[in-house]
């Protein structure tokens, strides 16, 4: 369990948290963190979420499926220095049941509760042999199924 400080003031209720903490080599000419790095945590935060829900690589390979990035928006807030603490929270927040998947992300600064970042990806089945769309296999449905967090306005894509 991730301590979220009380002035964290969260889009969506229980995000999945990763902690990140804003290192040299996250940073560029301008003096913060490099829009590369944060498309780069939204993948990570992604990827942690997933796998804590079942799917793991193994689970992927197994199944010969994977879910694909299909769309990113990112809405770059406040920059992000080096040596700040952040709190990255995602939420899966529509599936369709057969090809496709969507997530919101959240980033925030522990120091003083400001949003730095909010995004948007939307996500499609593929096969990894011919990276084409396919059908969702029926037990990503069910982990996916049970974890999406319903949202008031509907999901761009």
């Amino acid at each position: 369990m991730i301590d979220v400080p009380d002035l964290i003031d969260w889009d969506l209720p229980d995000p999945f948290i990763l902690p990140i903490t804003v290192q040299p080599e996250d940073v560029d000419r301008l003096g913060h963190a490099n829009n590369v790095v944060y498309v780069r945590w939204l993948e990570e935060v992604s990827w942690a979420h997933i796998e804590s829900l079942g799917m793991t690589w193994e689970r992927h390979e197994a199944t010969g499926k994977a879910m694909a990035i299909t769309r990113t928006e990112i809405d770059y807030l406040a920059a992000a220095n080096e040596g700040e603490h952040l709190l990255l929270g995602t939420w899966l927040v529509d599936f369709d049941g057969r090809f496709r998947s969507a997530r919101r992300f959240q980033l925030m600064r522990v120091s003083d509760g400001k949003c730095l970042v909010r995004a948007l990806s939307t996500h499609a089945c593929v096969d990894l042999k011919t990276q084409r769309p396919a059908r969702v296999p029926k037990e990503y449905g069910e982990l996916l199924g049970h974890a999406v967090v319903r949202v008031d306005e509907p999901v761009d894509e």
